[in-house]
C-alpha cells in the first residue's frame, strides 16, 4: 500500500488510512480497476450524500483540510464538490491518472428545460490506456461503480440501474434506465476543469437563491444492496432486487433519520433546525 500521509505533515495531507477505516475498506489498494471499483462502491455506502449546511445558511468550505476534517474525521457527508473532491485527492495519493470534470444538471428535469449552470463535479480516470467515469457525489442516482467512458452508447449495468454515455458534440451525456426509460443526468465538459471552476460552481450552489440545495433537504446512501433517500420528509428506500419502502415524517422524524439512518454526526441543534426549515419550506408551498 503507498504510504499513507497523516496529519503530521500538514492541514491539507491526506490520511489515506483514515479515509480507508472511514468508507470500510480492506485490502491493499493499488492504482488499478479493483480497487477504483470497490472505491466508488464503499464510499457511497458509508459517506453520506448531503447539503445541510447550505440548508442552514453555513458556508461550504472546498479546501483539502476542511473536507477531510468534515467528510473523514467529522462523521458527517457533502455534496458533489466536497465527495469527489475527497475521491480525487484519494485517487492521485494512489499513483491513478485522475482528471476533474464539470457538468451541466438535468437530472429530474422537464425535457424543454432551459441549460443549468455548470454545478456538478465528476471525475475521469485514465486505467492502463482505458478512460472510466468515476462519480461519488450524485446522491439519490450515483452509479456505485466506475463507467466506460469511451464506451458511447453501450449500456453499463450496475448494481442499480443501467447507465450509459453518449456524445453531445465534444461533451458527453450521462443518462440511467428507470422503468419509464432512459432519463438525462448531465452533460460533461470535454476538458479537465480548474479549482477556480469548482469555486465558483460552489458559490452559486451554496448561495444562490435559485439553488435547490437553499430550498429542499437532500440526503442519499447508496450501498450495493439499496438506495436509502430522504427529500425534505419524504424518506425512500430502493432495493436493488426490487421492492420500495417509502413514509413521510413529521419533524422529530426527520431530525432523529438524520442521525440514526444516515449516520451523520450531526449536532443535535442543527438536525431539529434543518427538519424545521424542511418544515416550514412545505407550509409555504402553494396548496
Amino acid at each position: 500500500m503507498p504510504e499513507s500521509t497523516g496529519p503530521s505533515s500538514g492541514r491539507d495531507a491526506i490520511d489515506l488510512d483514515r479515509y480507508l477505516a472511514r468508507i470500510g475498506y480492506a485490502g491493499t489498494p493499488r492504482a488499478d480497476l479493483d480497487t477504483l471499483r470497490a472505491l466508488t462502491e464503499l464510499h457511497p455506502a458509508a459517506i453520506t450524500f448531503e447539503a445541510i449546511d447550505v440548508l442552514l445558511g453555513r458556508p461550504v468550505d472546498l479546501s483539502p483540510g476542511a473536507i477531510q476534517a468534515k467528510l473523514i474525521d467529522g462523521g458527517r457527508g457533502g455534496y458533489c464538490f466536497e465527495q469527489n473532491g475527497l475521491l480525487k485527492r484519494v485517487l492521485e495519493a494512489l499513483g491513478f491518472a485522475v482528471e476533474g470534470l464539470i457538468a451541466r444538471v438535468s437530472w429530474m428535469l422537464p425535457r424543454d428545460s432551459p441549460p443549468m449552470p455548470l454545478t456538478h463535479m465528476a471525475l475521469r480516470v485514465t486505467i492502463d490506456g482505458e478512460r472510466w467515469l468515476a462519480d461519488v457525489g450524485f446522491g439519490a442516482c450515483v452509479a456505485g461503480a466506475p463507467l466506460r467512458f469511451d464506451a458511447v452508447g453501450a449500456e453499463q449495468p450496475t448494481r442499480h440501474e443501467t447507465f450509459r454515455l453518449t456524445r453531445q458534440g465534444a461533451w458527453t451525456l450521462l443518462e440511467a434506465q428507470l422503468p419509464d426509460g432512459w432519463h438525462p443526468l448531465y452533460t460533461l465538459s470535454p476538458e479537465p476543469a480548474a479549482h477556480a471552476d469548482y469555486v465558483a460552481a460552489n458559490w452559486y450552489t451554496s448561495t444562490h437563491p435559485a439553488s435547490g440545495f437553499r430550498r429542499e433537504l437532500r440526503v442519499a446512501l447508496t450501498a450495493p444492496d439499496r438506495r436509502t433517500t430522504l427529500m425534505n420528509d419524504r424518506l425512500t428506500v430502493r432495493h436493488s432486487k426490487g421492492g420500495m419502502e417509502r413514509r413521510f415524517l413529521d419533524e422529530p422524524g426527520i431530525a432523529a433519520a438524520l442521525v440514526s439512518t444516515f449516520g451523520l454526526r450531526l449536532d443535535a441543534d442543527s438536525a431539529a433546525r434543518a427538519a424545521a426549515i424542511v418544515s416550514r419550506l412545505r407550509a409555504e408551498m402553494p396548496a
